[in-house]
Parts: C-alpha cells; structure tokens; sequence
C-alpha cells in the first residue's frame, strides 16, 4: 500500500472517529506508512481578511493541543498514537478544555509524555509554525478544507465516518482499508453519502 498522510485537529468528532480507526488498525499491526499532518479548523474558519490564527494571541489557546500533538509527533514518536488518542478522548469523551496548558498535560501525563516539556517546547513558537506550513502547504496545494482529510499522493479526499471501532481492530482495518482502497479503485467517485443513517 502506497504511502498516505492524514490530517487532523481534536476539535472535530469526526477526525476522532477516523484516527481511531486508524490508530488501532496501526497499533494492531497494520503495516502503514503513515503521516500525520496538523490542520487548524480554526484557521479554516477565519472570515476573508481576518488575522490568521498563528498571528493571533487570543487565539493561541485554539492551537494548545494541535501543537502538543506536533511535538509529541516528532519528540516522542513510540508514544504518539497514545498520546493522540488521549487528547481525543480528552475532549470528545470527557469533555475536557485542550485549551488550558494544564489540562493538556495531563492528559499526556497519562500515557507517559512529559507534559511540562511539551509545553515548554509549544511556548516556542516552533510547533505552531510548523501547523501554519502544513495547514498552508494543504490548502494551497490540495483544496483541503477539513479534517480528516486522507492524502494519497496529490489526491486528497474528506472523509467522514461516524462509527467508532469500539476496540475492534478487525474493523478498524476493514474501515481503513476500504477508504484507502477507493483512491486506487474509485478516483473519479467524488462524493458518496447517505441520505440517513440507520443505526
């Protein structure tokens, strides 16, 4: 299988819903090669004109976790699907506020990330300029406008699952597996949804 990147912020349920999918096909042995690449929805959302997020001071609690995730990413890369699992479940499931430093780390005190270095290393700028070149880099070259959006070489598709694998990595993979498959089966399918759901 080619090698594929995919965004995410943990803002969103529905990025939650797919990098859990993702994170245990990963965890269970899914031989991947997998990039996983920082996209402000709070960027995404600032009207024509308006300051970018990143140049912002009041909006540097929106970008908190999102660069927590890019330092654990590249600082502590055994720990990073635990960490970003954490974070997830941090605001999706426990309702936790990701932008309070203090919350976030100890959401990575958990799964054995220093929080306090993190936040150190988020305090120097150098994370959040890396989630301004990626969400930048995405937009300008691929139209990306969301999370999760998964990247196959120049192609790039938003993808919304609402379903979690409720610990079932043979779903997991399935799921995975089945929207990875599309890129290489179905490149002209550009949106394929369902009128209601019925679960």
């Amino acid at each position: 299988m080619k090698p594929f990147a995919v965004t995410w912020d943990y803002r969103c349920p529905f990025a939650r819903n797919a990098h859990e999918h993702l994170a245990l096909a990963l965890a269970s042995g899914a031989d991947w090669e997998v990039a996983f690449l920082p996209f402000s929805l709070s960027q995404a959302h600032v009207p024509e004109g308006g300051a970018p997020v990143w140049d912002d001071p009041d909006k540097a609690g929106d970008l908190l976790a999102l660069a927590a995730g890019v330092v654990v990413r590249d600082q502590y890369p055994g720990l990073f699907l635990d960490a970003h699992m954490a974070l997830f479940t941090a605001r999706h499931d426990e309702g936790l506020d990701l932008r309070l430093p203090e919350v976030v780390a100890s959401v990575l005190e958990r799964v054995g990330v220093p929080g306090d270095k993190v936040l150190a290393e988020v305090a120097s700028g150098a994370p959040v300029e890396e989630i301004r070149r990626a969400h930048e880099h995405a937009v300008g070259q691929l139209e990306v406008f969301g999370v999760p959006t998964f990247i196959v070489d120049d192609r790039a598709v938003f993808v919304r699952l609402v379903s979690r694998p409720a610990g079932d990595a043979a779903l997991a993979l399935r799921t995975m597996e089945g929207v990875l498959d599309l890129f290489e089966t179905m490149p002209d399918l550009n949106e394929f949804k369902y009128t209601k759901l019925s679960f």
